[in-house]
């Protein structure tokens, strides 16, 4: 473990430990500790794909769009008379369909990753409100909702699916020529392309990655909420881009974990458990957040700057 891992890890046992000395009857249950990763669930999958395109150099605006949109098409009456299955494809197609479009228009349309990202999130938005009217769909197939709101070896599904989201992910990251690609393009897409790399077809893919986990988690929300709406994923996109920079991936790509990012999403869980049982103001909660992304922003370009004087 390195010694920034180590440091996020001691930075969430102290927030559970001022959770415990602030509510030592309810944050440590076990019913709130299973709330709290059923919470974390679907922005910690959100959050894996954010990982790999922050480490590919690229930024995704859209993710909480993209969730809100599979979520209600995924809830729609005619997609729910189809029955699960077909409700879980439609959520994971509508999300991978609207990652690769980010990332054929940013790899090959050559569109600024901002701007490409922030247009999808506006019209993937957008189309949910038009798809559900502005109403709140609400899950009437009993199949889906008996399956990912039940446990699995006392378990609940939701949390077994944000950890084999993650396994998957960092395998894919950390053993395969897939996750090495991605540091090259990341580190240096030019010098990627040189040594043979399509690095186009290669951004495609982990926008389209991004999609899918957008997917996932929109089938996580349906469940855990049993309805579909175009609210569903708001500010999504600032909680995964905020546990993926605390969790140590640098923002101009090249270098990330996944370990580091799932300790991300568990500090921010924790950290929203402790505002939430405390009746502490939202607005503090959301201060509270953007000192730590700004803290560690600086962290990591103090870190780039010593790194720049000793080379």
């Amino acid at each position: 473990m390195d010694v920034r891992l180590a440091g996020l890890v001691g930075v969430l046992l102290l927030l559970c430990l001022v959770g415990y000395i602030t509510r030592p009857d309810g944050f440590l249950t076990e019913a709130n500790i299973s709330t709290m990763l059923r919470l974390a669930a679907a922005i910690g999958v959100v959050s894996v794909g954010m990982t790999f395109v922050i480490i590919s150099g690229g930024i995704d605006l859209s993710v909480g769009s993209i969730v809100a949109l599979s979520s209600v098409w995924m809830t729609t009456l005619a997609t729910q008379s189809y029955g699960p299955v077909v409700m879980v494809l439609c959520g994971l197609l509508v999300g991978l369909a609207c990652g690769l479009v980010n990332g054929l228009l940013i790899s090959y349309g050559k569109i600024v990753p901002f701007i490409a990202t922030l247009a999808m999130y506006a019209s993937a938005r957008g189309l949910a409100e038009r798809l559900s009217g502005r109403r709140t769909q609400v899950v009437s197939e009993t199949g889906f909702t008996t399956f990912f709101r039940g446990a699995f070896l006392g378990i609940p599904v939701l949390i077994w699916m944000l950890a084999l989201v993650f396994a998957v992910g960092w395998v894919l990251l950390n053993r395969t020529n897939f996750g090495r690609r991605t540091l090259a393009v990341g580190g240096n897409a030019e010098a990627a392309r040189l040594a043979g790399i399509d690095v186009k077809r290669h951004t495609a893919l982990v926008y389209g990655i991004a999609g899918l986990c957008c997917g996932i988690a929109a089938i996580m929300v349906v469940a855990r909420t049993t309805s579909g709406a175009s609210t569903n994923g708001l500010f999504y996109e600032l909680d995964a881009i905020a546990a993926v920079v605390i969790g140590g991936t640098l923002l101009t790509g090249g270098r990330g974990s996944l370990i580091g990012t799932l300790v991300g999403v568990l500090i921010f869980t924790v950290l929203n458990s402790i505002f939430t049982q405390n009746n502490l103001d939202t607005d503090i909660q959301n201060i509270a957040k953007g000192v730590i992304i700004v803290a560690a922003v600086l962290l990591q370009s103090t870190k780039l700057r010593r790194r720049i004087r000793k080379t």
